[in-house]
Order: structure tokens, then C-alpha cells, then sequence
């Protein structure tokens, strides 16, 4: 069924014009996060919808005529209206052209502004980082790596936390609103997912292999310049400026939420001579990745592109393989400058307008939560979830522990499955000697590792007691990280096979879960599937 296209000029409705344009099943494949035959939940998720139609990245089955893609572009700036008689609503977020600068911030008012406690509207001077040879370039390539895969932990862990029905003391409203949010913060964990992937095609691009390990959480200040730091928190407003902080544009100066100021730490400035990498300052991810984009040009000028691309396009990941456009091989410096665009766009927007990019999808849904909370004061809108871990970190910073044998056997067996996910993406990302079928059975595995088995391990980690020490408070999915060193077994049949066997060993553990709770019952059906898929597919 498709919607007439309406002369200009002529009012876009949701019911005439835009409720047409998605079927059934658009529908039942996007209920998880929101329901498309709703214009509340569409009007939304309008901005997060719009991007993925306009690139094709949905539906997934074929991307939308050009007209389509219009239409919906229309109904968006002309107020979302649901009826054709209603009048246009107030939006203030979308009341900037595009194209604004980051100093528009200072439109920002009310609670809004001071919860955010914007320092200036100025540009802030931020130090470039000096890249002179290939080593600089691969090590801060690997440091921006590292920083995805935990801004994507980081956001699945708070998405994780919140509450999932009415029966958990929200009202239908109330749940409505929660589920928007879960919905924009998982869009964005997935877009940072796209960003990590990117970052190891580039790795690849220069000759060396993907990075997915990371440290484990909390991450020690002095492992990032002062002023990062990265710890997974349940959602709320100290998570929200948490995140606003980590994904502000590029010379916007904004402190972190309180209790989360990064130690203070010199970093040595960096000479043109000097040939071992090492850590140098940087003030925001954009500024991280701009810096990586003037390298790439410097290097290409300095060696030619011919001796700087020296990795094979073929083993880069493609991004049919999980609906992203945006991610493709890279063998030259304006494949790498497109590339890199694309994470700097996303994150902090074009040209500084950030108001649909993170930053402002982040803002808009503390603005919401804000809002809430003064219509509800005391809501809670999340489980009782408190970051924990299983065990000690290396580090030795101080963390809750899980203390209750039964959660830390499923927070664990989460664990197993984050690291046959890890293995699996290596061999994706890598791609040394797999056939296009074994590429393709590789990615499905991967998506539904994630989204039937670490997904649901999750939701039931923050129903369970992390402990007697901690009388009332749940336990969440700890991203823990059994090993540091990088994740890539070399050998195509015994990683494999390797990664099938703790899939199995996982789904006798979940097995033994669902004796006493039958919600592990699709994870263990989940885990032998997959197990079956890749011994399938080994040979």
C-alpha cells in the first residue's frame, strides 16, 4: 500500500500520508523499539527513521523510491502533523537551520542549561596531535577503536537498565516515553558498532589488523587523556550528562556529570621526530577523529597513497553484510576522509549541527526525562540495577563485586557470548579465507548472538540480586573481558570450531539456569542453534 504524493504546498498528515508508507511487516520488525502505526511513537523516532530511509538502511528488504523518502522529509518539517486539520506544533528542536554552529547551544535554556552547566558558547582551541609516520596513525586509530567499543557498551548497559512493562509500576504514558528512549539509545549504540567498524577498515586499509580489544570497565583515567573516563552507568540524568560529555562536538566545553571527572594527568606533548607512539591529548571524539583525518592526508602527501594503503580492500568488512551504506572497503585517502565523515557526522553532526546527530538525540531525551520527573517526582523509570563486575579489575580500582552464585554464573555466561561475538566479528573484519557464504552465516551468527542471547542474558542479569551486600539491587551485563589481548584466531576451521564449542559449552551452562527459570529456555535454544550453524559451516 503507498501514499499519493500530495501536491506542494498541500498539508502532510501522518494518517494520509505516512502511516501508508509502512507495512506490516515494517511494523513487526521495528516493535521491539517502537510501532510505526503509531504517530506518537513515528513522531518520536522521526529524525532516527529519517536517516535510515534516506540511506536505504531500511526497510530492509529495499530502500524507498526517492519520492517516499520526500514525502517523509516533508511531513517532518511541516510540524508532524497527525491529521491534516491540525495545526502545526511548536518544535523547538528542529527549529535551527541546518548548518548551525556549536555556539547555537547557548539557545539552550531553562533546567535544560543549567543541568548542563555549558561553561561558554566559544570555541574551545584544542592542540593537534602530531602524526608523522604509520605508528602514530595506527596507534590512535586502535585508541579510537577501543573508544567505540565502550561507548557502545556504555550505552547498551543504560538501555539494559530500563524498566520493560506496566507491570513494574510505569503507566502506559510513562512506558511509552521509556521505550522511545531505550529505542534512541540503542540506535546509537548500533551507530557506534558502525563507527568501530569503521575504524578497523581503516586499521586493515594501512596494513595492520581490527582492534576489538578494549580495558575492562571502569576504565582507568590515565588510560585516555584527563577528562575521558568510562564506566557503565544504569540510565538517568547522570548518565545522560555522562553521555552529552563523551559526545559533544568538537570545541564545545562541558563538564561531565558530577562523580565522574577523569584524574588529572600530563600527557607528553609529541616532537616530529619522534618514531615510538604514544598517548597524545584530545579533547572530544571529533577532535580524536579530525586530527586522524588530517594524518591520513599528511601521511598519503608524505609516503603516497600507494605506500600508505598497503592493506588488501578484500579483507576490509562490507556493510551489506548489516545494512550499513556507510561502511566499505578503503584504499585511498578520500575513502578514508568519507569514511571518517560519516563517524564525525554521526556523532556530532554536520558542520556542527548536532541537534540530530548523538549529542542532540542524547539531549532530547534527558530533556524528556527531565520533564518527566517534574510531572512524577520520585518515578523510576529504571530497575534497581547497580554497575557491577564478577571479579576484580587488574587495575585495582575499587567496584562492586557480585556476590550471589547464581547471578554471577549468568553474568558470566553473558560474557561467553560477548567473547564468541568478538571472535566472530575478527573474522568478519578481517575476512582472511572465508568464502562469501561463510561470510554471510559469520554475520548472522554475530546479529543473533546480540540480539538472542546477550540481549535477553541482560534484561534477566537486571531482574537478579547482585548480592546480601547489596540488599534490593540488581546486577546488569558486566562487558567483562576475559583476556586483553586482541581476539583473532588465525586459523579459519579451528576458529570455527573453537568459537561452536563455547557456544555449546554456554548453552549446557544456560541449560542448567532454565531448570529453575524457564526465561533461559530461548537463550539455550539460541546458543545450539548458532553452535550447529558454524560447525555446519566450519569446513
Amino acid at each position: 500500500m503507498s501514499a499519493g504524493i500530495p501536491k506542494s504546498g498541500t498539508p502532510v498528515s501522518y494518517d494520509e500520508h505516512i502511516r501508508p508508507l509502512f507495512r506490516e511487516k515494517d511494523r513487526e520488525s521495528m516493535r521491539f523499539a517502537f510501532d510505526l502505526w503509531s504517530c506518537e511513537d513515528v513522531s518520536a523516532n522521526a529524525t532516527a527513521i529519517f536517516e535510515q530511509v534516506s540511506t536505504g538502511a531500511m526497510p530492509c528488504d529495499g530502500a524507498w523510491p526517492a519520492e517516499r523518502v520526500e514525502l517523509f522529509r516533508r511531513w517532518m518539517d511541516t510540524g508532524m502533523r497527525e491529521t491534516a486539520s491540525d495545526p502545526v506544533p511548536e518544535s523547538p528542536a528542529r527549529a535551527e537551520p541546518s548548518g548551525a554552529s556549536t555556539a547555537s547551544v547557548e539557545a539552550i535554556g531553562g533546567r535544560l542549561r543549567s543541568v548542563l552547566d555549558l561553561r561558554t558558547g566559544q570555541h574551545v582551541d584544542e592542540r593537534a596531535i602530531v602524526i608523522e609516520n604509520r605508528s602514530p596513525l595506527i596507534y590512535m586509530l586502535c585508541t579510537a577503536a577501543e573508544l567505540e567499543h565502550a561507548l557502545m557498551c556504555e550505552y547498551l548497559f543504560a538501555a539494559f537498565s530500563l524498566k520493560r512493562s506496566v507491570d513494574e509500576g510505569l503507566t502506559h504514558e510513562q512506558l511509552t516515553a521509556v521505550e522511545r528512549w531505550r529505542a534512541t539509545i540503542l540506535m546509537v549504540a548500533k551507530q557506534e558498532m558502525l563507527h568501530l567498524a569503521i575504524a578497523c577498515n581503516l586499521l586493515t586499509a594501512i596494513g595492520v589488523s581490527p582492534h576489538l580489544s578494549r580495558p575492562n570497565m571502569p576504565h582507568p583515567a590515565r588510560h585516555y587523556p584527563s577528562g575521558v573516563r568510562l564506566e557503565l552507568l544504569p540510565f538517568g540524568e547522570q548518565a545522560l550528562r555522562h553521555f552529552l560529555f563523551l559526545e559533544r562536538p568538537e570545541g564545545m566545553d562541558l563538564n561531565d556529570a558530577e562523580g565522574l571527572a577523569a584524574v588529572e594527568h600530563a600527557v607528553p606533548v609529541t616532537g616530529k621526530e619522534e618514531i615510538a607512539p604514544h598517548l597524545q591529548e584530545f579533547q572530544t571524539v571529533g577532535h580524536l577523529y579530525r586530527s586522524i583525518e588530517a594524518g591520513f592526508r599528511h601521511l598519503a602527501e608524505k609516503m603516497g597513497e600507494e605506500n600508505l594503503f598497503l592493506g588488501p580492500s578484500r579483507a576490509q568488512t562490507r556493510g551489506e553484510l548489516f545494512g550499513w551504506k556507510e561502511l566499505g572497503p578503503i584504499s585511498s585517502t578520500e575513502e578514508a576522509v568519507r569514511a571518517i565523515e560519516a563517524i564525525v557526522e554521526q556523532g556530532e553532526g554536520p558542520r556542527g549541527d548536532w541537534r540530530n546527530a548523538h549529542f542532540g538525540r542524547f539531549l532530547s531525551v534527558l530533556s524528556e526525562y527531565l520533564q518527566l520527573m517534574e510531572n512524577a517526582p520520585g518515578l523510576e523509570v529504571t530497575r534497581p540495577v547497580l554497575p557491577v563486575l564478577v571479579r576484580p579489575p587488574e587495575t585495582g580500582a575499587a567496584v562492586n563485586l557480585i556476590t550471589d552464585p547464581a547471578t554471577a554464573r549468568v553474568a558470566d555466561l553473558c560474557n561467553v557470548a560477548y567473547e564468541v561475538l568478538l571472535h566472530l566479528l575478527y573474522r568478519l573484519m578481517s575476512h582472511i579465507d572465508e568464502s562469501a557464504d561463510q561470510m554471510g552465516t559469520l554475520a548472522t551468527v554475530a546479529v543473533g548472538i546480540m540480539s538472542d542471547v546477550i540481549g535477553p542474558l541482560a534484561d534477566i542479569l537486571s531482574t537478579m540480586p547482585v548480592g546480601p551486600g547489596h540488599p534490593g539491587r540488581t546486577a546488569g551485563v558486566t562487558f567483562e573481558l576475559f583476556y586483553q589481548p586482541d581476539y583473532l584466531l588465525p586459523h579459519r576451521k579451528a576458529a570455527w570450531l573453537v568459537s561452536a564449542e563455547l557456544l555449546t559449552a554456554a548453552a549446557a551452562s544456560a541449560e542448567i539456569e532454565m531448570r529453575r527459570d524457564r526465561r533461559f529456555e530461548p537463550v539455550v535454544s539460541a546458543l545450539r542453534s548458532h553452535a550447529e550453524a558454524l560447525r555446519q559451516s566450519a569446513v
